[in-house]
Order: C-alpha cells, then structure tokens, then sequence
C-alpha cells in the first residue's frame, strides 16, 4: 500500500447490496445489456439483492458474486482512471453506507476507520465528478 487512500470492504456492512434500480440508475446506466438483466433479476422485492441477507448482514453466494458485485470492477465500469480508483471506491461506499445506514451511523465509523492512511489521517474524499456514483 501506498500513501494514498486505502479501500477495504468492511465486514457487516452490505450497503453496496441495495439494487434498487429507483436509488441505483447510474448503475444501471453502466452496465451492459446483459449485466443489467442479471442485475434486475437479482433484486428482490424489498430492493435489496435477493443473495444478501439483511439480518446477517452477509451475501450467500460472495464467492460467485457476478463482477459488477465486485469493487475491482468498480474503476472500469465508471472509466475512471486507475489510479483514482481506490478513492472512488471510497466515495462509493461513503455513498452507500450514508444512504442506507447514516453519515453518523457506526457502519460508517468502521468504514472510515478502514480506509485511514499511514499516520491516522482519514481518506481524501473521490475527485467531485465521481461523487454521485454508487
């Protein structure tokens, strides 16, 4: 690791597993034809991936998760630079986890607690054009 912002998915957290496609249009918007079939098909009726398990907080198929469930292919779905690519993550799940959880909420505390730089300095928030992102 670098002097940069570190991502890291916390555990307990699932923010990202909210499909809502009413909340999630720019995701949508990013996938293929074919990756948004399979991800409307994933959403259940509450809006949340019918594969999350809200009350564990867990993904029952992680391991076979489809790439688009994974933050590596978070960058490339959005064409952002890699070497944006980890404080774009961040600024995802800063996203998510406020919107589903609060700016205030003890998920985010972990969250932000996970992505500190050498030296305890939180991470720098994702350059502005990306903020809207999931």
């Amino acid at each position: 690791m670098g002097a940069g912002p570190h991502w890291s998915c916390i555990s307990g957290c699932g923010a990202c597993c909210r499909l809502d496609p009413e909340q999630r249009g720019e995701a949508l918007d990013a996938l293929s034809e074919e990756q948004r079939q399979l991800y409307l098909s994933m959403v259940g009726a509450d809006g949340w991936c019918r594969h999350f398990n809200t009350g564990s907080r867990t993904c029952r198929i992680y391991a076979d998760r489809p790439g688009f469930c994974r933050v590596g292919a978070l960058a490339q779905l959005f064409a952002v630079p890699p070497e944006q690519g980890e404080a774009f993550a961040i600024a995802c799940c800063r996203q998510q986890i406020r919107e589903e959880y609060g700016g205030r909420s003890l998920v985010m505390r972990r969250f932000e607690r996970s992505t500190r730089q050498p030296g305890g300095q939180p991470a720098p928030p994702a350059p502005s054009e990306h903020q809207n992102q999931p």
